[in-house]
């Protein structure tokens, strides 16, 4: 079973089909993370069509500004998700300082209902991996996805020591940096992912679900291993991840008999 821990599905247009159809003929498992309450409703359409994908709620940092003042509006979604995600905070893409505020509210909002449901969350970091880990010590959030990392070196190693996993992605078949942060990553913390479903690439293709294959090869070449014993501990660190929690043991069970 390949594993893409972090693909927002709902950018596919005319390639769902196809995209879906490529998930299942490859056995591809995918957390289908959202960037607001449209992009969530929009995965949850096609989580129903298909068993791999696990729709996941969240309000990408990006659109905090349009969500800070109106939380209430969401607590539907925040009750319903099996886990959180995309979240998190962004000081790199997003330059106006007075959008932080908003950022960080939300944020936090979505730290509290992980602590108080005890959910795996899905994080984006770039530019403010500093932040984000103090406030993952404040709120005491224990079961964390780093999202395609590629801050410092030095809090890359303090979130690894709470136990962090990271996704690696397409960059790393070309950045020097992260592929020395997927050297050095503990194996029991890696996973993969894709991120920007649809995307159209240089050539004029378009990015498809199978690319997490390509990544899981990189991986594996990075660290000295086969691409088979990639596979496997890949997806034996998100079932280690998920654990006996409530809310994705229908995916543990799924996981489990795919693998067979």
């Amino acid at each position: 079973m390949l594993i893409d821990a972090h693909i927002h599905l709902d950018r596919y247009e005319e390639e769902l089909d196809a995209a879906l159809q490529q998930m299942v003929e490859n056995r591809i498992f995918s957390i289908g993370v959202s960037m607001d309450i449209p992009s969530y409703e929009r995965t949850l359409e096609i989580g129903g069509r298909c068993e791999l994908v696990l729709p996941a709620f969240g309000i990408h940092p990006w659109n905090a500004s349009e969500y800070a003042d109106r939380l209430g509006d969401v607590r539907w979604a925040v009750e319903q998700t099996p886990l959180f995600g995309e979240i998190g905070l962004d000081y790199h893409f997003v330059e106006d300082t007075s959008r932080y505020s908003a950022q960080r509210k939300v944020f936090e909002f979505f730290l509290a209902a992980a602590r108080e449901q005890n959910k795996v969350v899905n994080l984006h970091t770039k530019g403010a991996e500093q932040d984000v880990l103090q406030l993952l010590e404040k709120h005491n959030v224990q079961r964390v996805i780093v999202h395609w990392y590629s801050g410092p070196v030095e809090v890359f190693r303090r979130l690894a020591a709470r136990g962090v996993h990271f996704t690696f992605g397409p960059e790393l078949l070309e950045s020097e940096h992260i592929q020395a942060l997927a050297r050095e990553c503990p194996l029991q913390h890696l996973l993969t992912e894709t991120d920007n479903a649809g995307q159209r690439l240089p050539d004029g293709s378009v990015r498809m679900p199978l690319l997490v294959r390509d990544v899981v090869t990189a991986l594996a070449g990075v660290r000295g291993v086969t691409v088979e014993a990639m596979v496997e501990m890949v997806e034996a660190n998100l079932l280690r991840l998920i654990g006996d929690d409530p809310w994705l043991s229908q995916v543990r069970a799924g996981l489990f008999e795919r693998s067979q």
